[in-house]
């Protein structure tokens, strides 16, 4: 099964591309630079969005939906947000279609012009503004903590199955806000809640952060980050958290009567995650066999494999231990298709990322054991049928633990820190990685260093010590040091 994926060493974009099209998560589909999301593959998604959705409800957050077009003359109203995003936007400017005269199919209908062209949504900021401001009226209104599932279009030439793509699934909250201290709170929060979901679910450690000025989402007066390493050594962008000060409120006049019966202006956060997720999972923990998926998150948790195939008596014991694992509260799939011999279903498991696997076989029946093999490590062992659930439960623990444990190891061995021109150049060009380097703060200075390097400041780490010293490029006072990495 794993023959038709290329190894990491050789061409990493290839294994990439190879894992996902192997282990049936997604394919292409008859528009350019869109895909199509296969079982497998919105399995994953699924389990990511039933768990966050359960994260974003704890903290106080109601789920709605929002239009998917949205007028042109809405993209207007804040400068800063329409420069951000007008290069991507897709444009509708006809509502009808006809007959072609000509017999040649179908044709745009030339009556059917749009009095304004909408924009099929990038983002949601300014339908969600526009709404908001017959919401809210006073004090009483906030704050309005609500989510959105969706799909957003983002004209991308250069696209890549789940990392990039023109259209893709995510989830983007918007809140409303009496001060800006709440507003910030806000931000910092979902900025938390994504981390934890990144450590505890994805098994992927994370680095937290906000942008610099040139790299934050438009229209936003600060952007949180959080900034993962994929083996590869490149960043990734794993999620954002955004206060948007009162930019949206002030385009689309909300305001709200205060305690003192006072006008004021909105504040504002947005933040969100998408499918993107599903590539950083890949990325982080799969090998040349396939997919690797952390138990917490795998649609299939355990496989049961009957050697050579199945009957009664293996039936009976692979009925009993679905049930019990069940039970339990994991997703369990006995595979009892006849036709596929047990190396392949065993290569087959391997690649869609299974974490645990117990095959039984008469010989085992008769010692009352069953062989339980780990997808992480291809450990296995013979196990008391009696002790399986046991087993599974200590296995599913250590499976997520090692996942995260040596990603965070991958991540150490491969941050640097440079103090130099000619080291920061070597270690980006030649090594790759994270590189915590001084930056004079100036975007002219993070300009120059990626259109030099192509390496870009991936976040000012939260947690950066206060540390004088020189820029690497500029030579001129620096505060401290920032995260820089090629990334996608």
């Amino acid at each position: 099964m794993s023959k038709g994926i290329i190894s990491r060493e050789q061409n990493y974009s290839q294994w990439y591309n190879d894992i996902v099209k192997r282990a049936g998560l997604a394919d292409h589909s008859a528009v350019r630079g869109c895909m199509v999301i296969k079982p497998h593959g919105y399995a994953i998604w699924e389990n990511m969005k039933k768990q966050l959705d359960v994260m974003f409800k704890e903290t106080g957050h109601v789920n709605a939906y929002f239009p998917l077009f949205i007028p042109k003359s809405f993209l207007s109203r804040e400068a800063e947000h329409v420069e951000g995003f007008a290069k991507e936007c897709a444009v509708v400017t006809h509502h009808r279609l006809m007959n072609d005269p000509n017999g040649q199919g179908v044709i745009v209908d030339p009556e059917a012009k749009l009095e304004e062209e909408l924009i099929v949504r990038p983002t949601s900021e300014t339908i969600i503004w526009n709404t908001y401001k017959d919401w809210i009226q006073s004090y009483r209104d906030l704050p309005l903590l609500i989510n959105q599932w969706a799909n957003v279009v983002r004209w991308e030439m250069r696209t890549r199955p789940f990392l990039r793509t023109a259209e893709f699934l995510w989830q983007e909250g918007h809140t409303a806000h009496s001060s800006k201290d709440e507003a910030i709170e806000e931000a910092e929060k979902m900025h938390e809640v994504y981390t934890r979901f990144a450590e505890d679910y994805m098994a992927m450690p994370v680095i937290k952060g906000v942008k610099t000025e040139n790299e934050r989402f438009a229209g936003a007066l600060e952007t949180y980050t959080i900034e993962a390493m994929m083996q590869d050594k490149k960043a990734l962008q794993a999620g954002t958290s955004h206060f948007l000060g009162q930019n949206f409120a002030k385009a689309f006049d909300v305001t709200f009567l205060n305690e003192n019966n006072k006008e004021e202006l909105v504040w504002a956060t947005s933040w969100g995650v998408s499918t993107r997720l599903v590539g950083a999972l890949i990325m982080t923990h799969s090998d040349d066999q396939g997919l690797v998926l952390p138990p917490k998150l795998a649609p299939i948790q355990v496989s049961i494999v009957p050697i050579p195939k199945p009957a009664e008596e293996i039936d009976k014991v692979a009925y009993q231990l679905e049930d019990e694992l069940k039970k339990a509260g994991y997703s369990v799939f006995y595979d009892r298709d006849d036709k596929k011999r047990p190396g392949f279903k065993f290569a087959e498991h391997e690649l869609k990322g299974i974490p645990v696997r117990l095959a039984i076989g008469k010989r085992d029946l008769a010692n009352k054991v069953v062989e339980v093999a780990r997808r992480d490590t291809g450990e296995k062992v013979s196990v008391p049928i009696d002790q399986i659930v046991k087993k599974v439960n200590e296995l599913m623990k250590d499976i997520q633990k090692n996942l995260f444990d040596k990603a965070l190891r991958f991540r150490e061995a491969n941050t640097h820190h440079a103090d130099s021109w000619e080291e920061f150049e070597k270690i980006i060009k030649k090594e790759g990685g994270f590189v915590y380097a001084h930056w004079d703060g100036t975007s002219e200075t993070e300009l120059a260093i990626k259109d030099r390097t192509k390496a870009t400041i991936r976040c000012i780490p939260l947690d950066r010590k206060e540390e004088t010293g020189k820029c690497v490029f500029s030579g001129k006072p620096s505060a401290g040091r920032v995260i820089f990495a090629k990334a996608y």
